[in-house]
């Protein structure tokens, strides 16, 4: 897996964040600094739900910051006081964290009773790691942010975990394929195929009930843990959660946050 594959990954993991706060979480009034139209880019504010980078702040400016991705690229984040600015709290913040398990890759996005709070743009740092949802432009190295989310850096150091064990360790994404015991999936978090093996041992569930491999549809969006064993990615629990929402594409943040680990 290469390098910009991991920072889609990593983007990936910091948006299950914010999933649940898109429709719960009104836009905070911002009142400070940011332009009302972005220079040189495409695209505008609108669009992008599904696309952005993850990276660390190096400067902080009245209407964008500038991040270096895990790839060690410079990007200009454009923010405007239509940009909703969040921050993903720490364990033990706002209440306790619903479910249980450490360091699997349900934990990325906090417990239930951790959800992202609104901030000022003024509350961004440099040193801080940033996740910017918005329109991507490579070539001009921006990003039209209409989300920002400050991460934990606790968090963001799990994150890092979880993505060099992706594929490794565990798989999210959505049903493409089930041919006998082997299913094919699209990497919620990396838009990449990929694919596991059921075995005897291989325990099923839908969220919290018992299910079995025959229950799997395609379309579904599906959780994994297991192992690659012999070149195959050998799944030891299968958690299914139902096809995406109307519209969701399995994108980065489209399909729903991972449930918590049994």
């Amino acid at each position: 897996m290469n390098i910009r594959s991991l920072s889609a990954i990593a983007f990936g993991l910091a948006l299950t964040v914010a999933a649940s706060a898109q429709n719960a979480i009104t836009p905070a009034a911002q009142g400070q600094g940011g332009q009302g139209q972005r220079g040189g880019g495409r695209g505008g504010w609108g669009g992008g739900m599904g696309r952005g980078l993850m990276g660390t702040v190096t400067e902080v400016a009245a209407d964008h910051y500038t991040i270096k991705t895990e790839a060690g690229e410079s990007y200009t984040i454009h923010y405007s006081a239509n940009t909703r600015f969040l921050k993903q709290q720490a364990r033990g913040e706002g209440g306790q964290r619903a479910g249980g398990g450490e360091g699997g890759p349900g934990t990325a996005g906090g417990g239930g009773g951790n959800p992202p709070q609104p901030i000022k743009p003024t509350d961004v740092k440099v040193g801080d790691a940033i996740a910017a949802m918005g329109e991507v432009d490579a070539t001009a190295k921006s990003v039209g942010a209409t989300m920002v989310m400050q991460i934990d850096p606790e968090r963001a150091r799990q994150m890092r975990e979880m993505q060099a064990n992706y594929g490794k360790t565990w798989l999210m994404g959505k049903v493409t394929a089930i041919d006998g015991v082997k299913v094919t999936l699209m990497g919620n978090v990396d838009k990449i195929a990929h694919s596991f093996v059921a075995d005897e041992n291989t325990t099923f569930r839908k969220r919290r009930d018992p299910i079995t491999l025959a229950d799997i549809q395609v379309g579904d969006m599906v959780r994994v843990e297991g192992a690659v064993k012999e070149g195959s990615f050998v799944a030891t629990a299968v958690n299914a959660m139902g096809p995406p929402p109307d519209g969701a594409s399995g994108a980065p943040g489209n399909g729903p946050p991972p449930t918590q680990p049994q």
